[in-house]
């Protein structure tokens, strides 16, 4: 699995000219999954989005986490994050998982942030054409791969 997390001050996700998911402070995650990804990946990365501590303590290190700051998180399927471009320049996507691999791990993902965070997710749609609106704050982006843990 692989994750970009972009703090922001908000973030929301259109489809279809209707909102699925807004949120002010916290974390604008783009999710990719891959077909080898596990629920060790899973449990591993989410915990590492939560406890990520990249907002502004008192004295204004990045020191506080999404639950010290009454964070949300924007959840959205990526599949292009599992891009390759090593030949011409038509990315391929064939390690981006496909949606029967991927959507139940999604919809797991979901569960695991709310469980983890103690409130629910926002989201977008899986697979739909998404508009997304963020004000990135810092900027801060992280990117996180499971497959690069040590």
């Amino acid at each position: 699995m692989r994750a970009v997390l972009q703090r922001v001050t908000e973030a929301s996700c259109q489809v279809d000219g209707q909102v699925t998911g807004k949120i002010a402070t916290g974390f604008l995650v783009l999710l990719g999954i891959e077909d080898a990804d596990t629920m060790e990946d899973l449990d591993w990365l989410a915990q590492k989005i939560v406890g990520m501590r990249v907002f502004a303590d008192e004295n204004d290190l990045m020191n506080k986490a999404l639950a010290d700051v009454n964070g949300e998180i924007l959840l959205i399927s990526q599949f292009t994050l599992f891009a390759t471009t090593k030949k011409g320049n038509r990315p391929g996507f064939t390690r981006a998982a496909r949606p029967d691999v991927a959507i139940p791990l999604y919809e797991k993902m979901i569960d695991k942030l709310s469980a983890l965070l103690g409130k629910k997710i926002a989201t977008g749609i899986f697979g739909a054409d998404m508009k997304i609106n963020l004000l990135n704050d810092g900027p801060v982006t992280i990117i996180i791969d499971t497959k690069n843990k040590e």
